[in-house]
């Protein structure tokens, strides 16, 4: 089964939602506002697509965090950072088992579709 990852106020999360729904593919999804989210579940997503694609440089969330919070990331900090601010990560996130993917563009959409 798809795991989605974002947060349910997001547009592209709902749009994501909206088209699985009307696919068919089952999926189920997790509000990492809502609920957190593992360590465990974001070092495996750094480790499979790295953190610069995770972390979401032009969101509000990054543009309030201290200068210091935003200066000589690497990914430890970078993962510290999502971990403590989940809305810093690129939504949505789709976690099929063997493959991570974030965003809702063609890609990810042919993606899901093999993945039902």
């Amino acid at each position: 089964m798809i795991m989605m990852y974002g947060i349910k106020n997001c547009d592209t999360c709902r749009k994501a939602l909206k088209w699985l729904e009307a696919e068919g593919i089952a999926h189920q999804f997790h509000d990492f506002r809502v609920s957190g989210l593992k360590p465990e579940t974001l070092s495996r997503w750094v480790g499979s697509i790295g953190w610069e694609t995770l972390l979401n440089r032009r969101g509000t969330t990054w543009r309030k965090l201290p200068e210091g919070d935003r200066d000589g990331i690497d990914a430890a900090k970078a993962t510290a950072l999502m971990l403590a601010n989940p809305t810093l990560i690129k939504r949505p996130v789709f976690d099929l088992d063997d493959t991570v993917a974030v965003g809702f563009k063609d890609a990810e959409q042919n993606l899901l579709q093999t993945h039902r």
